[in-house]
């Protein structure tokens, strides 16, 4: 069995991903989607991917191919047994096709992605703003309604429960959902200092604030010969005022010299 396709396809990863639940062996030939020569042409003549080719049979639609699948393997169904919910699945998997591709696949990932890596210029951003703002929080708002909070839709996990995940980046949608979640609590606290009543006080002004400090001058030779003086003097006192011969000692050893070279690094 061979499927010709690109990983990047999400329609291609349903596919494979079908394939694996039944635990089939395959080959893949990538290709590019909406390329190919007259022969790719003539077993996909919308010249799109996945193309199935088991012996003599070609199938060019992914639900195609995985109903196909389903009925010639029925060992491990990829549809619930209950007519209502193998209806819903059906559902899901129509608009995961549909509208999910239209907003993910078109409205972001082509004209954030595709578009300027193929045509050098950048995509369309008003159709990049609208999708973020109006299409990506509604199908997000209406896939949280139909999805359980835990495990799969049916039971186990089945082709509904691909449809809802191979079309939406993982990383994008936890960004977008805690982005999303936010804005919503700031909302929440605007409106909640709106209704206060209590006064406002004014945030504490810094001393100096606005204003450049002036970077203070490293210490030249002068200045550390004095803090060189300094030290020896606090040592010297220390030893004459100890009557232990030992700390004297340690103490007389710490005295540094004051005839330095004005140039020399006096250090702790």
């Amino acid at each position: 069995m061979k499927i010709i396709g690109s990983y990047v396809s999400p329609y291609v990863r349903k596919v494979l991903a079908c394939l694996a639940l039944k635990g089939l062996d395959y080959e893949i030939d990538p290709i590019t989607p909406f390329f190919g020569d007259e022969e790719f042409a003539r077993l996909s003549p919308l010249r799109r991917i996945p193309v199935l080719i088991h012996g003599d049979l070609v199938l060019t639609d992914s639900s195609v191919i995985c109903a196909w699948l389903d009925e010639a393997w029925p060992d491990r169904p990829l549809l619930p047994a209950a007519p209502a919910d193998r209806a819903r699945a059906r559902w899901l998997e129509e608009y995961a096709d549909t509208r999910l591709g239209d907003v993910f696949i078109w409205g972001l990932f082509y004209q954030q992605r595709v578009h300027p890596a193929v045509f050098g210029e950048p995509g369309d951003a008003a159709r990049i703003k609208r999708t973020l703002a109006q299409d990506v929080p509604a199908v997000l708002d209406y896939l949280e309604g139909e999805l359980p909070a835990q495990g799969f839709l049916f039971g186990e996990i089945g082709l509904a429960d691909i449809l809802d995940r191979q079309l939406l980046p993982h990383r994008f949608l936890c960004r977008f959902r805690d982005r999303r979640r936010a804005l919503a609590a700031r909302r929440r606290l605007r409106r909640a200092r709106a209704r206060s009543t209590l006064p406002r006080r004014a945030p504490p002004v810094r001393a100096g604030a606005g204003r450049r400090q002036p970077r203070r001058p490293p210490p030249g030779p002068a200045r550390r010969r004095r803090a060189a003086d300094r030290r020896n003097a606090r040592h010297q006192r220390a030893a004459q005022g100890d009557h232990d011969p030992l700390t004297r000692r340690v103490a007389a050893r710490n005295i540094m010299p004051t005839f330095r070279c004005p140039t020399a690094h006096v250090t702790d």
